[in-house]
């Protein structure tokens, strides 16, 4: 406010030009006093330096805290985005949420820094002057006042239009960020099926269409700034005619005529700028749109429903994990579709391995992802040693629960703190003996050991290497819950027997849930559940399942097939 203040002092400022050049031609320039003329232009050039001065302040003033908003929305956003359950992050592309974070907010940044500040400031003067203008000469004042309705009609119409398009920019320019980070993410896939070319061209097509875009966007915001222009300039010259006719015939002195035209001069630049100004405060209002769109996203924690009224009650202090009549349906599936799963019952008792077992997409990875919530059941409920998990909060959960997926994830940080992310406190003592249990030994041989920087998505790392450090990470907090999901799929045989002979002493001293596609992960178990159609078709030891479940032995000598070629 203080910045529009200033802005207005200084805007206004500039209308008391006219009035001291009214001073001058009717007194000492009629007069013939030179003493006069110099007091005039001393004058002129003071309104002139102060107006530049205030200007300069207003910038100063408007700086810092416009960096601070823009920086505290950004985080905001960031924030957020952290809270958002991965239902959300299912559904959205990566880079229309860049862009929300980067260009929309920036968008608003400029907003508030120039369009918000003179839509008020260029209000202010514009009343001012067409006061001091009707004050000077009312009949010259109503000429210039006749374009003002057809103006609000077009600015009406422009804006209305005006919003869609903009939109429709920034839409595209976020389909346009997506597809630039999966190119450059999948880059080896591009370059090893040669298919760069086809990329390029289905990324030169999305630009010519936000090409397209901008050009409709650029022809709608000429079209109004020439009728914006054309329309004022044509009033200022009907003025200038009948001013001149009043002058020739006595109604009015010259320092009136040249006062008023300098005043409507003086309010030419706040009316044409509107048309710029109302484009960048559409603009800004669609970024504002886009990024409300993922503020009011509902997180984690406000989707999960209430917990039970028996939820809180503590059954058996070391029961284990369990699921009780778990169901499970994505949000976003048929509404005749099976569930995923459906009356899942499984006990896990406390210090016990569970392998799970199964065949490709019986439901293995998404029942694994219910345990640290990543998902929420559809009914049912799960328990870790008696406590139904909705009444644990999150945070306490998943520092209970450690989690390694199939497809390990790294971040652009070292190697080291990548693996101590899995643990909030963990000591340099926790990173070695977590390395030497994922057999990750390979981490002091990189060049600065574990404080190497591993690259965006650890893709300076081997596939192994990568689950690897995934596994370290689950491991270096040693978790009273341990749920793995086929840690060891990319290791080779020698390392897999390294890998489990270090991991039986962990698995020994927590309750975990192993999903297993080999024989030889299988045996880190105590017994093994078989998910089949969404429920829990057999429990038992390897033996047993072997003995007494023809889908476990087809699964087991199926892939003991697969690995003997």
């Amino acid at each position: 406010m203080m910045a529009a203040g200033v802005a207005a002092v200084a805007s206004c400022m500039g209308l008391v030009i006219p009035l001291v050049l009214k001073w001058l031609v009717d007194g000492p320039v009629a007069d013939r006093e030179p003493g006069g003329v110099w007091l005039g232009g001393a004058l002129l050039l003071g309104l002139g330096v102060a107006e530049a001065g205030l200007f300069g302040v207003r910038r100063w003033l408007v700086a810092r805290p416009l960096a601070f908003v823009e920086a505290s929305m950004r985080a905001a956003l960031y924030q957020h985005l952290q809270r958002l359950p991965v239902s959300f992050h299912d559904r959205w592309a990566s880079g229309q949420l860049l862009s929300r974070a980067t260009t929309d907010l920036m968008l608003l940044r400029m907003f508030l820094a120039f369009p918000l500040t003179f839509l008020v400031v260029n209000g202010v003067t514009v009343l001012v002057g067409f006061a001091i203008l009707l004050a000077q000469q009312w009949t010259l004042g109503l000429v210039l006042l006749l374009p003002a309705i057809p103006l609000i009609i077009l600015c009406s119409v422009f804006e209305t239009r005006y919003a869609v398009v903009a939109r429709t920019v920034q839409d595209q320019t976020g389909d346009l960020t997506t597809v630039v980070e999966e190119g450059v993410l999948g880059i080896r896939i591009v370059k090893g099926f040669g298919r760069h070319r086809s990329q390029a061209r289905a990324f030169r097509a999305l630009t010519e269409r936000v090409r397209s875009t901008e050009l409709h966007k650029a022809g709608l915001l000429a079209t109004i700034w020439a009728l914006i222009m054309t329309l004022p300039e044509l009033a200022i010259g009907a003025a200038l005619v009948l001013g001149t006719v009043q002058v020739a015939d006595g109604d009015l002195s010259a320092g009136t005529l040249v006062a008023f035209l300098s005043t409507a001069l003086t309010l030419r630049w706040p009316v044409e700028s509107l048309g710029f100004l109302l484009a960048m405060s559409q603009d800004a209002a669609t970024a504002t749109d886009r990024f409300f769109e993922v503020m009011d996203e509902p997180t984690a924690e406000q989707q999960s429903a209430a917990p039970r009224a028996d939820a809180l009650r503590t059954t058996t202090p070391h029961d284990g994990l369990r699921f009780e009549g778990l169901e499970f349906r994505y949000a976003d599936a048929p509404p005749d579709a099976a569930p995923v799963l459906a009356g899942v019952d499984l006990h896990i008792r406390s210090g016990e391995t569970m392998a799970l077992v199964g065949a490709t997409g019986s439901g293995k990875t998404t029942l694994t992802a219910l345990v640290p919530r990543l998902h929420e059941p559809t009914r049912g409920r799960i328990t870790l040693d008696g406590r139904d998990i909705t009444a644990l909060p999150r945070d306490e959960l998943r520092e209970l629960v450690a989690v390694a997926f199939e497809e390990p994830t790294l971040f652009s940080a070292t190697a080291g703190e990548n693996v101590l992310m899995g643990a909030a406190g963990a000591a340099e003592a926790d990173l070695v003996r977590a390395l030497q249990v994922a057999q990750a030994d390979f981490v002091h041989a990189l060049p600065q050991g574990a404080d190497t920087q591993v690259g965006e998505q650890g893709l300076s790392l081997s596939g192994g290497q990568r689950q690897r450090l995934a596994l370290a990470r689950a491991v270096v907090g040693q978790p009273r819950f341990l749920v793995l999901d086929d840690p060891l799929s990319a290791l080779d045989v020698h390392t897999e027997a390294l890998v489990e002979a270090a991991l039986r002493q962990v698995l020994a001293t927590t309750t975990a849930l192993v999903v297993a596609h080999r024989p030889s992960t299988v045996l880190l178990a105590d017994r093994v559940a078989l998910l089949s159609g969404g429920r829990i078709a057999a429990v038992g030891t390897h033996h047993q399942l072997l003995g007494d479940s023809a889908e476990y032995r087809s699964l087991m000598s199926g892939i003991e097939r697969e690995e003997a070629r």
